[in-house]
């Protein structure tokens, strides 16, 4: 109703508009006299005389300024009452905990592996020093020609490379670093993507944050993550500073995990009582 209101109103006050009208009721328009410019200073130039200057249209600068304010109103640019639908729904806001609590069991396993896998590291270097511990005990060719008995040292030694070896070729086939590094990788991606997840949904629900131990954990939990995963090219470099490194970043995720779990449990009870399907 504004609009057209607009609209009428500048075509009955436009001066196009009303020479018809004065026509049909057989007046004789006015001439309008133009006054000379005024212009005592000669600024007008030859330039500004040939410049096509265009006529402003009532209708369109009313509607213009109607839209202009239609665009500042902070209700129709805004949502309103927090209403994102699906997105502060319960399903939605249930990811987060489930996606955690799989993170931290995968924490846990790929904290296994990583200890396998070093587990497995150790083992060869063992093997290696018993051999070279075993050289000293080994008879000399004229003694194995001789049919001297081995030495009792030698082999209690071999024994034991033996028994180390079983289990060395046993956990390596295993292939506990690529399944290390799988779960690494998905902990780093997955576990990250919900971590910020959770308190975005959260402020779309409450549209405000809660600081406090559990948000300041889970901080804490990815910056951990982040570390122990930049330590990985010089690891594998050989470097045994970035290996216990990312071992100590690692421990301290999981420690602040394990922490946050009461907490979480709260507040997905908190989540359940005030969000509905979807």
């Amino acid at each position: 109703m504004l609009f057209g209101s607009l609209i009428l109103c500048s075509g009955a006050f436009s001066p196009m508009a009303s020479r018809p009208a004065i026509a049909r009721a057989g007046m004789r328009a006015p001439q309008v006299v133009l006054m000379e410019k005024f212009d005592p200073l000669n600024i007008e130039t030859e330039a500004t005389r040939s410049m096509n200057i265009p006529e402003v249209n009532p209708t369109s600068a009313a509607i213009g300024m109607l839209a202009v304010m239609a665009a500042f109103e902070p209700e129709a640019a805004m949502a309103k009452g927090g209403e994102y639908g699906i997105w502060e729904g319960r399903i939605v806001s249930l990811a987060h905990p489930a996606i955690m609590a799989t993170m931290y069991g995968a924490s846990a396993y790929a904290a296994f592996t990583g200890l396998q896998w070093r587990q497995l590291r150790g083992l060869g270097e063992q093997v290696s020093a018993l051999k070279e511990e075993q050289k000293g005990y080994a008879l000399t060719a004229a003694q194995v020609e001789e049919g001297a008995s081995p030495n009792p040292k030698f082999t209690a030694l071999q024994a034991q490379i033996d028994e180390i070896s079983a289990t060395r070729k046993e956990l390596a086939g295993s292939d506990l670093r690529t399944k290390h590094y799988q779960v690494g990788s998905v902990i780093l991606g997955l576990g990250t993507a919900f971590a910020i997840e959770g308190p975005v949904n959260t402020f779309l629900r409450a549209q405000k944050l809660f600081p406090g131990p559990h948000l300041y954990a889970g901080a804490g939990i990815v910056v951990a993550w982040a570390m122990a995963a930049s330590l990985v090219p010089m690891m594998t470099k050989g470097s045994d500073a970035a290996r216990y490194g990312h071992m100590a970043f690692n421990v301290l995720a999981f420690g602040l995990f394990t922490w946050q779990l009461p907490t979480g449990w709260g507040i997905t009870q908190k989540v359940i009582e005030f969000t509905k399907f979807p």
